[in-house]
């Protein structure tokens, strides 16, 4: 069972336009985010509107990590 917090991540996250998969890791103090974007999307601009969407998630102190997943 996933901890709240990252179940709600995944589905922010999935709930970008133009992502079609997303992993994310958490260890303390510390959250990374893979997605891969579909391919129409521009991957650029999907990082940044993820990491834009799940603002709000963070904690004081704690690093969010964001980047594209591999084929």
């Amino acid at each position: 069972m996933l901890e709240p917090r990252l179940r709600r991540t995944l589905e922010i996250v999935y709930g970008v336009g133009g992502v079609s998969a997303v992993r994310v890791w958490q260890w303390p103090g510390r959250v990374a985010v893979g997605v891969r974007a579909a391919p129409h999307a521009s991957a650029i601009d999907i990082l940044r509107r993820v990491e834009t969407a799940v603002a709000g998630l963070r904690e004081e102190g704690e690093s969010w990590d964001f980047g594209l997943l591999d084929d």
